[in-house]
C-alpha cells in the first residue's frame, strides 16, 4: 500500500473506532472515489457498510471503477431498492460494460430493475456488437441545431447539462438528426448571444462508426486531442458519444489480456485471486498441451540425428544453447511486432519492411553471439592445451567452434524471421496477434533449430568426427 493508502485507512480505522455513525458517513463522503475503493478492496468484510454510507453519486462513482467481482458482491448484497437505485443512476455505458460481463438470466433480472428509459438504453446499447464502440456509448450528450443562436445553446446546455456525462462539447445536427459538427464550449462562451450556430460551424470534426471496433476508438483518441468523440451509424445519424476515460478502461482491460495471451494462457475474466482453481486450471491447459504436442516433435527431430549424436556426443553439449537461443530471439521479435501493432505503428502491409529488419538484424545479432561462442570455445581449448582446463573438445576444437558460430547466425535469424512474421500472418487472418505467444514461437524455433543446428554440424564436421 502507498503511504497515503495507509493514511487513510488508519483515519478510516480511527472514526470507526469513535463509534460515531455521522462521522463515519460524513469522512468516507468526504474522500476522493479511488481512496473509497481502496478501503472496500482492504476490507472486504465491511465492502457493503462503507458503500451504503455513500451518497448515490459518489456510490455510482465509486462502483465504476471496482473490479468486477467486487461489483458483483455488492449488487448481490444490496438491498433491491438499493441496487435499483445505483443501477439506474449509473452512466449507460458504465451500465452496460458491467451487464456484459454477467450470465444473461442474471441481466434480465436486474434489467427489469431499471426505469423505462434506461431499459431502453441499456437493451439498445447490448444490441451491439461485443468490443463494438456501440457497447462503449453513451447517449448523454448535448447536442443542438444549426439555426439557433447561442443564447439559445447556453440556455440548453444549462437545462440539460447536469445529466449529460460531459459538456466540453456540444454537438450539431440537422432536423434528421444528421452529424454536422462538433463545436468545444468555450466557443460558444466567447461568442457574442446572437451569433448562429451555423456560423461557428466550419465542418471538421472526427466520428466513430457505431460498429467500429473499440481498438479503432483507442486509436482516433491517442491521434486527436479530444475527451469525447461522437457516434454515428452508417447513415451519418448521432446516437451517442465516447469518452476518454472509457477508452482507457478498455485499453487497460485489453492491454492485461494481451500480456496474458503473450504468456501462453487464455486471458482471465477475473483478478487471478478471484478465478476459480478448475478455471484457472482450465484457462491455461489448452495452450500447454498444444505446446507440449510441439515440443514432442523436438524430440522425434532429436531422434532423426541419433546416429550423428553418437558420433559426435559433443553436439548434445551445445543443444540447450542452441534450441533457447533461438527462442529467445523469436520471443523478442513477436513481443516487439505485437506491441508495435497495438500501438498502430505498423500493420499487415508492412511485412516486407518488418521482414527486411529482421533479416539485417537477425544475422548480426547472431554474428555477435555466434563470435561469443567461438571464442568461448576457443578460450576454452586454449586453457585445455596449457592444462588448466579437461579436454572436452578434442582436435577438431576449431570446426566445433564453427559449427556453433553458423548455427546460432541460423537459429537466431530464423527465430526472428518466425518471431517477427507470425504476428503479421495472424492479423491478416484475422485472428489476435497476442496468440502467437511467446511459448508457441519458442517451441516452433525449438524444433527448426535443432534441424539447423544438425544439418551445419553434418556440413562442417563431415569427414571428420561425422
Amino acid at each position: 500500500m502507498a503511504e497515503e493508502e495507509i493514511l487513510v485507512q488508519e483515519q478510516y480505522e480511527d472514526v470507526l473506532n469513535s463509534g460515531n455513525e455521522d462521522a463515519i458517513s460524513e469522512f468516507l463522503n468526504e474522500q476522493n472515489i479511488s481512496d473509497v475503493a481502496e478501503l472496500i478492496d482492504e476490507n472486504e468484510d465491511r465492502e457493503i457498510d462503507i458503500f451504503v454510507r455513500l451518497t448515490m453519486n459518489r456510490a455510482t462513482g465509486v462502483f465504476k471503477i471496482l473490479d468486477h467481482p467486487t461489483q458483483k458482491r455488492i449488487i448481490k448484497s444490496l438491498p433491491p431498492t438499493k441496487s435499483a437505485e445505483l443501477l439506474n443512476k449509473m452512466e449507460p455505458d458504465d451500465r452496460t460494460s458491467f451487464f456484459e460481463d454477467l450470465p444473461n438470466e442474471v441481466v434480465r433480472e436486474l434489467v427489469k430493475t431499471l426505469v423505462p428509459e434506461e431499459r431502453k438504453i441499456t437493451l439498445s446499447l447490448l444490441g451491439y456488437p461485443e468490443n463494438s464502440v456501440g457497447r462503449l456509448m453513451t447517449p448523454d450528450y448535448v447536442y443542438v441545431y444549426e439555426y439557433q443562436t447561442v443564447a439559445e445553446v447556453l440556455n440548453i446546455i444549462r437545462n440539460v447539462g447536469k445529466n449529460t456525462e460531459t459538456i466540453d462539447v456540444v454537438y450539431v445536427i440537422n432536423k434528421h438528426g444528421e452529424l454536422l459538427d462538433d463545436l468545444r464550449i468555450r466557443e460558444f462562451i466567447l461568442a457574442s448571444p446572437e451569433t448562429k450556430v451555423s456560423e461557428m460551424m466550419d465542418g471538421r470534426f472526427i466520428e466513430l462508426n457505431v460498429n467500429d471496433d473499440q481498438e479503432t476508438a483507442n486509436e482516433v483518441f491517442k491521434m486527436n486531442n479530444r475527451v469525447a468523440l461522437p457516434v454515428v451509424d452508417d447513415y451519418n445519424v448521432l446516437l451517442g458519444i465516447v469518452t476518454i476515460d472509457d477508452v482507457l478502461w478498455v485499453t487497460n482491460e485489453e492491454f492485461s489480456e494481451d500480456i496474458q495471451k503473450i504468456g501462453g494462457a487464455e486471458a482471465l475474466d477475473m483478478p487471478y485471486l478471484e478465478t476459480p482453481f478448475f478455471g484457472l486450471v482450465k484457462k491455461r491447459v489448452g495452450w500447454l498441451t498444444i505446446l507440449f504436442f510441439g515440443e514432442m516433435l523436438t524430440a522425434t527431430a532429436m531422434a532423426l540425428y541419433n546416429d550423428e549424436m553418437k558420433a559426435a556426443i559433443i553436439l548434445t553439449n551445445f543443444i540447450p544453447l542452441i534450441i533457447s537461443t533461438g527462442g529467445n530471439s523469436g520471443t523478442q521479435a513477436s513481443t516487439l511486432i505485437i506491441q508495435a501493432m497495438a500501438l498502430g505503428e505498423l500493420g499487415v502491409g508492412d511485412w516486407w519492411r518488418v521482414m527486411r529488419r529482421e533479416i539485417l538484424s537477425g544475422l548480426m545479432l547472431g554474428v555477435i553471439l555466434g563470435s561469443i561462442g567461438f571464442l568461448r570455445i576457443t578460450i576454452w581449448s586454449f586453457l585445455m592445451h596449457h592444462g588448466v582446463m579437461h579436454d572436452i573438445y578434442g582436435l577438431h576444437w576449431m570446426l566445433i567452434g564453427f559449427t556453433v558460430f553458423f548455427s546460432l547466425i541460423g537459429v537466431v535469424l530464423w527465430g526472428s524471421l518466425i518471431g517477427s512474421m507470425l504476428p503479421l500472418l495472424l492479423k491478416k487472418l484475422g485472428a489476435d496477434p497476442a496468440s502467437s505467444s511467446a511459448p508457441f514461437v519458442a517451441t516452433l524455433v525449438d524444433v527448426t533449430g535443432l534441424i539447423i543446428f544438425f544439418n551445419i554440424a553434418l556440413w562442417v564436421l563431415s569427414g571428420t568426427l561425422l
